[in-house]
């Protein structure tokens, strides 16, 4: 499959995977984050070639630059996977609305531009794969997560209109919903808990692992093969896919 794919979030975590997994079935790969030097890194990991942009999707004008530096170089993306994201937890009196701002920027308004810009030509092409890395928080609320679940309620809103509009075009969107995922995201996570619980981190992370069902937290590894389920077929679309160890039974 010698497509073009673009992965934002690629430096590291779910998106650095994603973005291997991608380059071993055969797809050019447009990597794209803040850090060149993480970028650098997933490039080096990846089997096939890639084009490493430095970008931050938060940015309303750095999107366009972004697919059209892809275009220029190599054509028309044709896999879209919206990877960049963080998150961010405090009681409800306590999240200002930079902090509310903030998730919503990231989580769900650089998704949409993404998938605003790769949309035309995939609609041209008769082709194309748009998946975005949601979260459990989407399909449930947590205590502490109004913000980051706000952010990623919507972007899954976001996905199922988006999938209603495009059906019968060629054009397929789903969104990957991880529980803890064994990345850096979670790394702060897990020290933000032992700071404000005074456990350890060994403790912290014992925590998170036991509201899985299956005793761990996800791999990467694992969240990227489910991306590349959703890439590989063209009768998914519209469809949230659970990678949470069992969590959120749907």
């Amino acid at each position: 499959m010698d497509r073009i794919a673009l992965v934002t979030g690629a430096g590291s975590g779910i998106g650095r995977s994603t973005a291997i997994r991608l380059s071993q079935a055969g797809l050019r790969v447009v990597l794209a984050s803040r850090g060149a030097e993480d970028l650098a890194a997933t490039a080096a990991a990846c089997p096939g070639p890639t084009l490493a942009i430095p970008a931050d999707v938060t940015d309303p004008s750095a999107v366009d630059r972004l697919f059209s530096q892809a275009e220029h170089d190599w054509g028309a993306v044709e896999v879209l996977i919206a990877s960049a994201g963080a998150g961010y937890s405090a009681r409800i009196e306590r999240t200002n609305d930079a902090d509310w701002y903030r998730m919503l920027e990231l989580n769900l308004t650089a998704p949409f531009r993404c998938l605003r810009r790769a949309v035309p030509a995939m609609r041209a092409l008769g082709y194309g794969r748009i998946v975005v890395i949601a979260s459990t928080a989407s399909r449930v609320g947590e205590p502490y997560l109004a913000a980051y679940a706000a952010s990623k309620h919507g972007v899954l809103g976001l996905v199922r209109a988006a999938a209603a509009e495009l059906a019968g075009t060629g054009v397929t969107v789903n969104a990957v919903c991880p529980g803890f995922v064994d990345t850096p995201m979670t790394a702060a996570t897990i020290r933000n808990i032992a700071e404000k619980t005074s456990r350890t981190t060994d403790q912290a992370r014992s925590a998170l692992e036991a509201r899985q069902p299956i005793g761990r937290l996800i791999t990467p590894e694992e969240v990227a093969d489910a991306v590349w389920f959703c890439v590989a077929s063209e009768a998914i679309t519209g469809q949230a896919v659970n990678v949470d160890g069992g969590t959120v039974q749907s």
